[in-house]
């Protein structure tokens, strides 16, 4: 596992995604704090602008945000299929090891409480489903509680499929607060590294999935 898993040293992305963030504008919310509304995707990937608007995200003066993108050799119906279960993210997020839904019935404003594997500096999480469109593809949450370090983490997670038409392309973009006594570097590579386990696990998954369609009935 990534030493920084482990966050042996102290926890917006890492210089190269912090050089291609795009800086929409500043938004003063008072005369001390100021809002930055950022674009953190590469500046080569085509999106739908349907969904490129989801990631734009205000960031603060003390938080971060990152993107992370793989392509999966399954349709877009088979692998939303696994993401759009608010209630069940462990199926291909191996970092957790159980969910309950406390709140809600998988609608936005769902709650839910997930138990995170031994070995991370987190024991919970509670978390707030914000957006669950099933039309183009994009759900989003916000963690609003339990026992760990990313405090005001909103992610925003959308599928489309790649200009071939062949496939997906899963895009997970993030914002979250920097720990105190943690740089933004290492806040983001930490993030970074869980989401892209989590996607690369979804792509397994969702491409077992994709065969197994494809297979004949015996």
């Amino acid at each position: 596992m990534p030493s920084s898993l482990q966050l042996q040293r102290p926890l917006t992305a890492t210089a190269t995604t912090i050089g291609g963030c795009h800086h929409k504008q500043a938004q003063p919310t008072n005369s001390t704090t100021t809002l930055t509304r950022v674009f953190p995707l590469p500046c080569g990937l085509s999106l739908p602008d349907t969904v490129a608007t989801y990631h734009i995200h205000a960031l603060g003066p003390n938080q971060c945000c990152s993107v992370v993108i793989q392509a999966i050799e399954a349709p877009v119906e088979t692998v939303w299929s696994v993401v759009r279960r608010f209630d069940n993210p462990q199926a291909y997020k191996h970092f957790l090891k159980s969910c309950h839904v406390i709140v809600g019935d998988g609608n936005v404003g769902t709650l839910r409480e997930v138990h995170v594997v031994s070995g991370l500096p987190a024991a919970s999480s509670t978390e707030r489903l914000e957006i669950l469109d099933d039309e183009r593809h994009v759900l989003s949450f916000s963690v609003v509680g339990g026992d760990h370090r990313l405090t005001n983490y909103r992610s925003v997670t959308t599928l489309h499929a790649p200009p071939n038409g062949d496939g997906t392309v899963v895009v997970e973009s993030f914002v979250v607060d920097i720990p105190p006594g943690n740089t933004r570097e290492d806040t983001c590579i930490f993030v970074d590294t869980i989401v892209r386990c989590n996607l690369q696990s979804l792509a397994q998954m969702a491409e077992n999935m994709a065969k197994r369609e494809k297979s004949p009935s015996p």
